[in-house]
């Protein structure tokens, strides 16, 4: 079994059939407890007495340990399951002697980013069938939004696929950070119910967030004095300088792919909807109103700007706010000179 594809993830955390020992590694941490548990489950069920922990630093201290509890039989019979958390390289003698070991237990490991090429994930990826070695990388595009419909699902509510979309943009990719506002958002609009993007907005939006996003849209229709204000609210609520400028990078790019295809002949209204992910329903006016104002070029170089205001909070003794106020009010001077142009 050794690697296994993504396809079969389920089905092995499902069953791990001869699986002796399992590895679940990645950076996201949210997701390697989020499927660590349901193998658990699915292996020992609710009997406390099949399940053993044991901390890691007394695993890699003797490396026969593992294997010996594996092999233990559990009080109340079935599969025992011997859980390690927290797993490092330094686990991989113990690794191997619960391969070689005569079980019948499962050996389940949890670990952040592993090296494939030495210690506890490369002693696996090689055991064959007797190993099961399943990664848990960051989901993106339309893999996180299936993921997030999955989660809605589960708490027994469903969404439209805007909500869905605008949720993959902001909740990012920590599993555990999902799973909660998914939670949320559930207990939100009741059981057996169909969440808008209102709910979704209503339910989970961050202030720094919101007011970011009011700040570019200002900015991008020519408002500096709202676009200021808007920017000095999102700052009051904990939004980094980075992070504005790298939003701001993102909306002039997405600005830019809508431009060029009004330059192509599409309306204002046809080239926003065609966006994908697509514009939150509430920013839609405001971004035609900006699409009316920039070309693509001015556009492109809006972005090279950008850019440059994103090297300078990382290179320069100016203070990070003022270069992100900067940028940003740069952005509203452009869309006032097209404007009166």
């Amino acid at each position: 079994m050794a690697k296994v594809d993504a396809r079969r993830v389920a089905s092995v955390l499902a069953d791990p059939g001869p699986a002796r020992v399992v590895l679940i590694f990645g950076e996201d941490g949210g997701l390697v407890r989020e499927r660590g548990a349901a193998l658990t489950r699915a292996v020992v069920g609710d009997d406390p007495f099949r399940l053993v922990e044991v901390p890691r630093e007394q695993a890699a201290k003797d490396a026969g340990l593992l294997a010996a509890e594996a092999a233990t039989q559990a009080l109340t019979g079935g599969r025992r399951l011997v859980r390690v958390r927290d797993a490092t390289d330094g686990l991989a003698a113990a690794a191997r002697a619960a391969l070689a070991g005569p079980g019948p237990g499962l050996v389940l490991f949890e670990a952040g980013g592993l090296d494939g090429r030495k210690g506890l994930r490369a002693a696996l990826e090689k055991a064959g069938p007797e190993a099961a070695v399943i990664a848990c990388y960051a989901e993106t595009g339309a893999a996180l939004e299936g993921s997030l419909a999955a989660l809605l699902r589960e708490f027994g509510v469903s969404a439209e696929p805007a909500a869905v979309s605008w949720m993959a943009q902001r909740l990012g990719e920590d599993r555990l950070v999902m799973r909660r506002e998914c939670e949320k958002l559930a207990l939100y609009v009741g059981a057996g119910g169909r969440a808008t993007e209102e709910d979704a907005l209503a339910s989970l939006a961050e202030g720094s967030a919101l007011d970011l996003d009011a700040a570019l849209l200002a900015a991008t229709e020519g408002e500096a004095a709202r676009a200021d204000a808007a920017l000095e609210a999102a700052f009051a609520e904990g939004a980094a300088a980075v992070q504005v400028v790298r939003a701001a990078l993102r909306h002039v790019q997405r600005l830019e792919v809508a431009a060029l295809a009004v330059a192509k002949g599409a309306a204002a209204r046809d080239a926003v909807e065609g966006l994908r992910p697509p514009v939150f329903f509430k920013a839609r006016p405001s971004f035609e109103r900006a699409l009316r104002l920039w070309s693509p070029a001015r556009l492109a170089e809006a972005g090279a700007a950008l850019l440059q205001a994103e090297r300078a909070t990382k290179t320069t003794g100016t203070p990070n706010e003022a270069v992100a106020r900067a940028a940003i009010l740069g952005l509203a001077r452009e869309a006032v000179r097209a404007r009166r142009g």
